[in-house]
């Protein structure tokens, strides 16, 4: 007797690390049959119908300031696998669902520096098309004085001339400084 043909997805040819979640999967995770997978966006089942999206995740940061203009920054943990280890950035993380941007943003301001902040403008938007985030980027009045935490093992207030742009933890950490300080609303230019 006949063996039925397989009926099996075509191999992918992933770009390693863009989208995890879809670099191995080849079967319907509802029903387990062969799934169509259009990497790194998305996945279906002609089978059952199912489909999900991976789309870029909204990532919200805020750069505090002093009332003096001062700029703080926080020091990542040194753990070899925490992204920007031992560098500095603003504080900032993934909006979660059921929340609005600039909650998140001062939500994740108060996690990773115990500070309550004032919003302001939005600095910018940014993303790489080789990056899973979207990053959105706020300007904010620092409310007290931030404290350390698991999330930031050292903060300092930086004056513009003193930022430490060698040590920065990310392309985007630069980026939306450097457009803070160039902002018309930027104290200190």
């Amino acid at each position: 007797m006949d063996q039925p043909e397989r009926n099996d997805p075509p191999e992918l040819t992933p770009e390693p690390g863009l989208n995890p979640a879809l670099d191995d999967v080849r079967f319907c995770p509802r029903c387990a049959s062969p799934a169509d997978v259009a990497y790194p966006r998305s996945i279906g089942c002609p089978s059952c119908g199912y489909r999900a999206y991976y789309n870029p995740k909204p990532v919200v940061s805020a750069i505090p300031r002093a009332d003096d203009g001062r700029i703080w920054l926080l020091r990542r943990p040194p753990h070899a696998t925490a992204p920007g280890a031992n560098r500095w950035t603003f504080p900032g993380g993934f909006v979660d669902l059921g929340e609005s941007v600039p909650d998140a943003a001062r939500r994740e301001t108060r996690e990773e520096l115990e500070l309550e902040i004032e919003l302001g403008e939005l600095v910018g938007v940014y993303s790489r098309t080789d990056e899973r985030v979207v990053l959105i980027v706020y300007a904010a009045r620092a409310l007290g004085e931030p404290q350390t935490t698991a999330e930031a093992v050292e903060v300092q207030a930086f004056a513009v001339d003193e930022l430490p742009w060698a040590q920065l933890a990310f392309w985007s950490t630069e980026l939306a400084l450097r457009d803070a300080i160039a902002s018309p609303q930027s104290e200190h230019r």
